[in-house]
């Protein structure tokens, strides 16, 4: 049974028994505290804890889902999987206990035949909590199991909540058996390898109060509400119906472990090392796929380094393989074709997500090249210090800031005879995930308890009238300061304000929010901030500027008209740019990101090379033509469905409900679902002016403009620099170019000369300085300090001369100056000081600790600095006296 058949039969087994079916969310979640979407019940946390009424009483999902806590177990184990889908059921105070009993034992054990998943009973067994008696019950009744094949387990394995106080419950979960081959005999308890967790039911009954722990939690009481969550495992569901050993070989992953091998020549089951190698390709190939579609890119931080870092891992094991050439091109093509059938929309962003990925590997092979040259150095120094192992502190520079894999790190060292400090590496690594730890533990518990919102959000949605005013009667619901609820808040209070009705426009689709004021009888309040904490809900940052506001009084809102317009006016202008954008490049060059508020726009776009002054001439023209054109900016709300047939583009990563806000500016010129604020018609943007354009990613471009007012003013103070220009040159503005071109190159040949009689005055005192050494030690020794300098370039240059001049003898040039405003001092040594064991890193070390600084470099030559010039005379005595000793 294919992949996308047991998705099929899930959804239509719940929606025939009246589940709202849920169109998978996207893998980059709402939820502040998460990445991405970790399991399937995340797009209904909102519903279970209350804080948002559930739209339907019972709903199902297949959820799309990407966990990488385990990245390194990838490929090891049958049940580690990057990317994975959760099918799920829910009930929001619907059927409880035995509803989910009886949906779950009919779908699996009904006939294929008959619609359902055809397992046999006999192979099933179930856990439950230890307690809950209730469970055993129901499964005994709806599924006729015998006692045998129920155990029951404690909190660790059968108790739910999400580690937060809030609801909780037992769970009862549901094992496949797969038979004395896997493991031994019974039952989940003593095996669950042989035992197969296929589906978890959770019922969810308690609010938990201090939750200090997995299993270590107070109940305050039953829920008003009790529900449901469960989740079936997509991918075990699919080995075992389809005959294969593990998640990696189900229909949807199997292609590209295939392609692997033959890149690469390789037989899949013939090598543990090289078996493992493929499942990570094959699972981080279909993860990056499904990450590039949801909209992810690869950068450095948040999701897009964790995309970046599978992409990586890829391009390692393909190398530990064998094969050093390009090939994502066809392991991702292979990972299309396998899943577009469950997700058609992979098939349509194809070529977006291929470019991005191929744009990926060929940057991190450059960085292999770069990052093998730079351990190649390690790797000699270490052996030229005698050392027999690479230090931790090399290896995890190269992993953590290079992307530069420790798996490849121990492999060249070895064929370098060395080995790599393991011990230090993971150390350091085990750090910087504690750090990571922590500072993820520390926003989930500042961002994750939005159940202060609850009690409003259950009066209903704010309603936003600012579409069509900038000013709006309503009452006040409700105060919050430092996330707790109060009556009333007075002058000076940083206080939230719940409002039933708001004008305001709330931050969001890449809109800064309003700015306005809040006003009422003897009070008035500064707008600072306005977000969407919850669906459906507004919440105004204010400061009282004057009086006392209170729960329940009567509020106006009022948008400060001129920054709103401002505001308009740049929104409006991203979709001209990214219209001109796509006009002018082509149909791949798609949004992927952006920003605006009062004056100014960003625009990110999906693209591999910078733009010639040309085209961003060209896309600017573009742009104030549709300006000059006045068009019709008209707004529509309609289905989603019928807005993606009108030809409207969608942000990724973008939320969008079963209605749509579709805008429209001249027609279909430019069509966009977009929820902000937008001017009447193209002309009130007044004016764009493109002001850069640069790289955010391998595959990823950035294009910055100021807008109407704003544009004007930055072009007036250009024009007010070339009439100073003009002015100054006594040039006509139009042989400007030419004329600072002809500047430029006179001094460019000034300064060549300035640097030849620099040289030359150095070269000079070359004989003097060398005549001054004396025996110190076994070594002829030049110890001086040569005054101010322009740059320790000089420094060295002089420092090096004289040392050919005495590089017959074993000598020691140690020459300090006043370089660039700092003290320096430069030591070089001859090979036959060299040989009497004189090293001018230490030396260069020691005379930098007396200048207060540090230093130090190479045998032959090395250098030091420090921030105390009155010790230079000391700093040479240290050399001396380092020499002497």
């Amino acid at each position: 049974m294919q992949t996308a058949e047991i998705q099929r039969r899930w959804l239509t087994f719940f929606g025939d028994r009246g589940h709202t079916v849920v169109p998978s969310a996207s893998l980059v979640t709402d939820d502040p505290t998460l990445l991405f979407t970790v399991a399937g019940m995340v797009p209904f946390i909102p519903y279970f804890t209350g804080v948002v009424p559930a739209p339907f009483p019972r709903a199902t999902s297949v959820q799309k889902c990407i966990r990488t806590l385990d990245i390194e177990e990838v490929g090891k184990t049958t049940r580690h999987g990057t990317f994975f889908q959760m099918n799920g059921n829910f009930s929001f105070g619907d059927y409880f206990k035995e509803g989910a009993i009886s949906y779950a034992w009919e779908l699996l054990t009904s006939s294929e035949s008959d619609g359902g998943l055809g397992f046999a009973e006999r192979d099933l067994w179930v856990t439950v909590y230890e307690d809950d008696d209730e469970a055993i019950e129901l499964w005994k009744k709806v599924a006729g199991l015998p006692e045998s094949r129920i155990q029951r387990l404690g909190k660790a394995d059968n108790y739910w909540h999400t580690g937060q106080p809030g609801p909780g419950g037992p769970c009862s979960e549901i094992y496949f058996d797969r038979g004395p081959a896997y493991g031994a005999e019974g039952g989940p308890a003593a095996d669950d390898n042989r035992y197969l967790e296929i589906w978890n039911l959770v019922f969810m009954q308690y609010l938990l109060t201090e939750v200090r722990s997995k299993t270590d939690f107070d109940i305050a009481g039953e829920l008003p509400k009790k529900n449901i969550d469960t989740g079936m495992g997509m991918e075990r569901v699919a080995f075992l119906k389809q005959g294969v050993d593990n998640m990696y070989e189900i229909d949807q992953v199997r292609p590209v472990l295939d392609m692997a091998a033959q890149l690469s020549g390789r037989r899949y089951g013939a090598d543990h090392d090289d078996d493992v190698r493929m499942r990570v390709i094959a699972d981080h190939v279909r993860s990056g796929l499904m990450l590039m579609t949801d909209g992810v890119s690869p950068s450095n931080e948040g999701r897009g380094y964790i995309l970046r870092r599978l992409l990586r891992r890829v391009v390692r094991a393909m190398r530990l393989l064998g094969v050093d050439a390009p090939s994502f091109s066809e392991l991702f093509e292979a990972s299309r074709v396998a899943m577009r059938d469950a997700y058609p929309e992979v098939e349509a962003e194809y070529e977006r997500t291929s470019r991005l990925a191929l744009g990926e590997e060929d940057a991190f092979l450059r960085t292999l090249a770069s990052g093998t040259t730079i351990l190649d150095v390690a790797v000699e120094d270490t052996k030229q210090a005698g050392g027999s192992s690479l230090s931790g502190d090399t290896a995890f520079l190269l992993h953590d800031t290079f992307g530069f894999p420790i798996d490849l790190t121990l492999e060249i060292a070895e064929e370098a005879g060395l080995s790599v400090d393991r011990s230090a590496f993971d150390t350091l690594m085990s750090d910087q995930r504690a750090r990571a730890k922590a500072d993820a533990k520390a926003k989930k518990g500042k961002l994750a308890d939005l159940s202060v919102y609850s009690e409003f959000r259950a009066q209903g949605e704010t309603v936003f009238t600012g579409y069509d005013y900038l000013q709006t009667d309503s009452r006040v619901l409700g105060l919050i300061v430092d996330g707790i609820p109060v009556q009333s808040a007075s002058a000076g209070q940083i206080v939230e304000v719940i409002l039933a009705e708001s004008a305001l426009y709330a931050e969001s689709g890449g809109q800064a929010a309003d700015k306005g004021s809040i006003i009422g009888n003897g009070f008035d309040l500064e707008v600072l901030d306005v977000q969407r904490p919850v669906k459906g809900l507004i919440s105004h940052t204010v400061q009282v500027r004057s009086g006392e506001v209170g729960a329940g009084d009567a509020a106006t809102s009022v948008v400060d008209r001129e920054y709103r317009h401002s505001a308009a006016q740049a929104h409006s202008a991203t979709h001209l740019v990214h219209a001109a954008l796509r006009q002018t490049l082509g149909q791949e060059a798609h949004q992927s990101g952006s920003f605006n508020k009062a004056g100014y726009m960003r625009l990110d776009f999906s693209w591999n090379q910078a733009l010639s002054h040309e085209t961003r001439s060209e896309i600017e023209e573009i742009a104030n033509n549709a300006v000059r054109d006045n068009l019709e900016v008209v707004t529509r709300i309609l289905p989603l469905d019928e807005a993606r047939k009108a030809g409207a583009m969608a942000l990724f990563g973008e939320k969008y409900g079963d209605t749509v806000r579709m805008v429209d500016i001249g027609g279909p010129w430019s069509r966009e679902l977009c929820a902000g604020t937008h001017v009447r018609t193209s002309a009130e943007v007044g004016l764009v002016n493109l002001v850069s354009e640069s790289s955010v990613g391998s595959a990823n471009r950035r294009v910055e403009a100021l807008v109407g007012l704003d544009a004007f003013r930055d072009l007036a103070a250009e024009r007010a620099i070339v009439s100073q220009l003009t002015a100054n040159l006594k040039t006509p503005r139009e042989q400007l170019p030419e004329r600072i071109s002809d500047l430029v190159s006179q001094l460019k040949a000034a300064e060549k000369k300035i640097a030849a009689f620099e040289a030359s005055r150095l070269a000079e005192r070359v004989p003097a300085i060398a005549a001054s050494a004396a025996r110190v030690g076994p070594v002829l020794a030049v110890l001086e300090d040569v005054g101010v300098l322009a740059s320790a370039d000089e420094l060295r240059s002089l420092v090096t001369s004289v040392r050919e001049r005495l590089a017959a003898e074993p000598a020691v040039v140690a020459l300090a100056a006043r370089a660039g405003g700092k003290p320096a001092v430069i030591v070089a040594t001859t090979a036959g000081a060299r040989d009497a064991g004189v090293r001018a890193g230490a030396l260069a070390k020691t005379a930098a600790g007396v200048l207060g600084g540090g230093g130090g470099g190479k045998d032959d030559l090395a250098q030091g600095g420090g921030t105390d010039e009155n010790a230079i005379p000391a700093a040479l005595d240290s050399i001396r006296g380092a020499l002497a000793g």
